[in-house]
């Protein structure tokens, strides 16, 4: 289960803060269930350990760390996103087992030149599982062909 936790050796913890330092919370909150039982799914997480464990992510445990001190500015501003003039498309998985889908809607909804397309075609990594279909549709939307 370790694995499932680096799948990609992505760290994106810093994508939860808004205007402070995150200090590995992932794992200052994590349930006691979830230190004894190996096989509870901790989706996208990021822990500390991870970088010792895993060899291909020691060079980064460094910059992890490094991350995981900074003050991290307001990464989010509704008030920016309703201004947005850029067109913009994005893929909103219904059946996303990370992303809460209520949440993303409400997300594009902010963005006046947002095209969301809602499908249950794949479940978070459609750009993984078939990139180019993915990603055309999402160009067909910005151009308006869809």
């Amino acid at each position: 289960m370790r694995q499932c936790a680096v799948e990609c050796g992505e760290q994106h913890e810093s994508s939860y803060s808004h205007g402070f330092a995150t200090r590995w919370s992932a794992e200052r909150v994590l349930p006691d269930e979830f230190r004894t039982d190996r096989t509870l799914f901790t989706g996208e997480h990021v822990f500390p350990w991870v970088f010792d464990d895993v060899h291909g992510l020691r060079p980064m445990k460094q910059t992890a760390e490094l991350l995981a001190a900074h003050e991290w500015p307001r990464l989010y501003d509704a008030d920016v996103l309703r201004k947005c003039t850029v067109p913009a498309a994005a893929a909103i998985y219904a059946n996303d087992m990370y992303v809460e889908r209520a949440f993303s809607e409400e997300t594009a909804r902010l963005i006046p030149t947002l095209r969301p397309w809602i499908t249950n075609e794949y479940e978070h990594k459609g750009l993984r599982a078939s990139g180019d279909h993915v990603l055309g549709r999402l160009i067909d939307l910005v151009r308006g062909r869809i």
